[in-house]
């Protein structure tokens, strides 16, 4: 992890001051790995009635058949309660589930417990969502896609859709421009963030400008890796992963063959897969083993998440096999990362000095983003 020769480097929480709590969806069926599940599992509670929908739909406090709320922003979904809810299912989006993990998400807020809307206010193609893992090794997770997955708080880079209005202390971008001699746009800044950002989430700074420059590249690649846009990400022709042997139909179990360097899905068989990838762990948990399972554990009969495809997709090897791309460059990143040893250090102190810090109250709350209106429970309409 990254090394600083002081014990006054400035709090993530300072720096992009403005963070929302994570989702909490209150039910596991409104999210899965396919789509086309997902619409099959609306159909199959809109055809049930009374007590037999209400137990499909598995009420928490937060959300009941009777529960009245609005759309979530930037959605067209109906607002009718959902006792009486009709129509075709809402266009699932894509979302991170678990680290390394996108699948789809009904994005209707019906749906979900607590949906936080101030997120959905600013995702566009321009925002980047950073997430609290609680790893040590990678204690930033970063995604283009809104983060559903049960971690900390998540810290949009934009405060505006458009990117607009960077999330970041107010005054520290043109200072660290004035320190390193450079023009640190809110890109750059992330970048380097993550790259070297330490678990207790402190992020030294420093007035080098060749550290920072390397820092930065850095930070680039990881945020590219983790975000996955753009150019696919590849691995020379002799490290890069084939299906040696066709999965089944339907996987059940996964294990791994460190000497083969070779995964096995039953008897199918993808390699080579380094033996990093397969170790790759995010607060303690597997990442490869996780997103199997996320997409072969049981579901309880009778229930919406038991719908589900009946046979292994070819999406399905084609995600996998760039998960284990991802996986095998991100380690190499991960190494990097702890060799980043800053000096030069721009301190909290001198921020302070500075009056970069503290930051105005005002930086922490969600900017005012609406010029129009979003549609409210039974169709009411509502300005922010």
């Amino acid at each position: 992890m990254p090394s600083v020769t002081h014990d006054d480097a400035p709090p993530l929480a300072d720096l992009m001051p403005w963070s929302v709590a994570p989702l909490r969806l209150g039910r596991a069926w409104p999210a899965a790995p396919d789509a086309a599940s997902l619409r099959a599992r609306w159909d199959a509670l809109l055809k049930a009635e009374g007590p037999d929908r209400e137990a499909l739909f598995e009420p928490t406090r937060a959300r009941a058949l009777t529960s009245a709320v609005g759309q979530l922003p930037g959605q067209s979904t109906g607002t009718r309660r959902l006792a009486r809810a009709e129509g075709p299912c809402a266009e699932p989006v894509r979302v991170l589930a678990a680290p390394f993990d996108e699948q789809w998400l009904i994005p209707d807020h019906r749906l979900i417990d607590a949906a936080r809307p101030e997120l959905w206010r600013v995702a566009d193609a321009g925002q980047v969502f950073t997430v609290e893992s609680g790893d040590a090794g990678l204690p930033l997770l970063a995604t283009g896609l809104l983060p559903a997955l049960r971690a900390g708080r998540i810290r949009p880079l934009y405060r505006r859709p458009g990117a607009a209005e960077p999330n970041l202390a107010p005054g520290l971008p043109d200072l660290l421009s004035a320190r390193l001699g450079v023009r640190v746009p809110a890109p750059d800044l992330l970048a380097w963030i993550v790259a070297a950002v330490r678990p207790d989430l402190t992020v030294p700074l420093t007035a080098d400008p060749d550290l920072w420059a390397s820092g930065v590249e850095l930070g680039r690649r990881a945020l590219w890796l983790m975000r996955r846009d753009g150019e696919r990400p590849r691995l020379p022709g002799g490290r890069r992963p084939y299906v040696r042997a066709p999965l089944p139909p339907r996987p059940l179990a996964l294990r791994y063959d460190p000497d083969e360097e070779a995964l096995y899905l039953e008897e199918g068989r993808i390699s080579p897969v380094p033996p990093g990838v397969w170790e790759f762990e995010v607060a303690g948990v597997r990442v490869l083993p996780s997103w199997f399972s996320a997409r072969t554990a049981p579901a309880g009969p009778g229930t919406l998440a038991a719908i589900r495809p009946a046979s292994w997709p070819q999406e399905w090897t084609s995600e996998l096999l760039e998960l284990i791309t991802v996986l095998a460059l991100l380690a190499e990143v991960r190494a990097l990362r702890d060799g980043l040893e800053v000096t030069s250090p721009v301190t909290a102190a001198e921020l302070r000095e500075a009056g970069v810090l503290p930051v105005p109250e005002r930086s922490r709350r969600p900017a005012s983003v609406l010029d129009h209106q979003e549609e409210g429970p039974d169709g009411q309409f509502a300005l922010l």
